[in-house]
């Protein structure tokens, strides 16, 4: 390994274990809140949306999939979870024919009703397409929820609840987003299963 590898390597794995810390000891009540608003819209049949942008859809795609599959216990109820991010025509209809600031919320348009949720995730937190979607199921008796970093953007005081990650790097931001998908989805399946005996 070169010594500018080397040098790279241990200042980013530090700053995570730096990230982390910080998250541990301010923050660490996020995920049961998390957890909580998930497990509260299942017992009202609710729908859980997720969306974002670039890595962050990917990070919708892959929450939803981990909280609708990653979470089954035999037994217990399944999660209402979508992914805003993964059906590519609708997008691309409404980006062309409307803006692509709309390509989120037109689809709660047709699906969103009073009680279910959204997770809006953006690095940023100034992601127009994402804040949009929030404002509407907020203003549609919705449930908000905001995971993003650098200095949480507009979207942290808009979300009901938002978990900022504290550094200004989006590659950064975007590895804990996955963690508190990761962490999230493996606690509640943990609860299930004790829950079932």
């Amino acid at each position: 390994m070169t010594e500018f590898r080397r040098k790279f390597t241990d200042e980013y794995l530090g700053d995570m274990i730096r990230i982390l810390g910080e998250i541990r000891q301010n923050n660490s009540d996020f995920f049961d809140k998390l957890a909580q608003i998930f497990f509260d819209a299942r017992a009202k049949n609710r729908k859980i949306f997720f969306c974002g942008n670039g890595g962050s859809a990917s990070t919708a795609s892959h929450f939803t999939s981990d909280l609708a599959k990653g979470t089954i216990v035999e037994g217990r109820p399944r999660f209402k979870a979508l992914s805003l991010a993964d059906n590519i025509p609708q997008m691309l209809a409404w980006g062309n024919d409307s803006c692509y600031e709309d390509i989120f919320v037109e689809q709660l348009k047709n699906l969103f009703e009073p009680g279910d949720v959204v997770v809006g995730i953006s690095g940023s937190g100034n992601s127009e397409n994402v804040l949009r979607a929030i404002r509407y199921a907020r203003e549609n008796g919705g449930v908000t929820v905001g995971i993003t970093g650098f200095d949480g953007g507009k979207i942290k005081d808009m979300a009901d609840l938002c978990l900022i990650v504290p550094v200004h790097n989006m590659q950064k931001t975007e590895d804990v987003h996955m963690l508190i998908d990761h962490l999230t989805t493996l606690m509640m399946k943990e609860e299930e299963m004790a829950r079932r005996g």
